[in-house]
């Protein structure tokens, strides 16, 4: 799967399942990667402390795996996915979008490389494009970039429908940390004002046909939103994947009767 192939399979109703990374580096287990059914891999480079060189070797190892690789850059900034894109990088989440000119920047920067300046505002902002030759060729080199937006304050919250508005945004992410904070419940992910902002959103993405990826990391946490219609599926982390197996196994042979 490439990241054309997983916008097509969301736009034909598919759930895709992907995870992210945030520790893991590469020649450590992956060539066990095409055994764990992953569509796709976010590759955090917020949070974790991945390298330039080291997120470009990643996204390499992915794509000979058919694994779709997106980057969660630090800001959204064209500068940041841009870097991601050039890359190798096939889609980007850029984090806490809060403003209609953030989402503009991360569109001109995903959906119009390497067009900058003033020629890449007037693409975003009306379609204008040197020529039409121009605007074919920046189509083709970007069909493959997948753009998804953070959604995980309560002001991109109020702004939703403004943010979703401007064309060239695939998807929404949901950062339940973040958001949880944001909303003074912090990490209680079943907590009634948390699942009525993620409603709110959710509501929101249909009404707009704009697929929304939730980051969950427990099964209570995803099958009521997968029940509802949530098909880009974000499970976990590496780091939490494997401790949370560990620790189910290991609890399961303690208990086991013997002598």
């Amino acid at each position: 799967m490439n990241g054309e192939e997983l916008k097509a399979a969301l736009r034909a109703g598919q759930r895709v399942c992907g995870t992210m990374f945030v520790t893991t580096r590469v020649g450590a287990g992956d060539e066990r990667l095409e055994e764990m059914g992953l569509d796709y891999v976010i590759i955090d480079n917020e949070h974790a402390p991945f390298s330039r060189p080291e997120t470009a070797d990643w996204m390499k190892r992915l794509v000979a795996q058919q694994i779709v690789p997106i980057v969660r850059v630090p800001i959204p900034s064209s500068h940041y996915v841009t870097m991601a894109l050039d890359g190798g990088a096939q889609g980007v989440l850029t984090p806490y979008v809060e403003t209609v000119a953030q989402v503009r920047e991360v569109v001109g920067a995903a959906k119009f490389l390497p067009l900058k300046g003033d020629a890449v505002e007037k693409a975003v902002a009306g379609g204008e494009f040197p020529s039409e030759e121009t605007r074919q060729f920046l189509e083709e080199r970007n069909r493959n970039n997948l753009l998804i937006i953070g959604i995980e304050s309560v002001a991109a919250l109020e702004r939703l429908d403004e943010l979703l508005a401007v064309p060239g945004v695939d998807a929404a992410f949901v950062g339940p940390n973040d958001l949880t904070i944001q909303l003074g419940v912090p990490a209680q992910y079943q907590h009634p004002k948390y699942e009525e902002a993620v409603g709110r959103i959710h509501d929101t993405c249909t009404a707009r046909g704009v697929p929304l990826v939730i980051h969950f990391f427990s099964y209570e946490m995803a099958e009521p939103w997968i029940a509802k219609g949530v098909k880009l599926v974000l499970f976990g982390t590496d780091r939490g994947g494997i401790a949370d197996q560990m620790q189910a196994d290991f609890a399961h042979l303690r208990g086991l009767p013997g002598g």
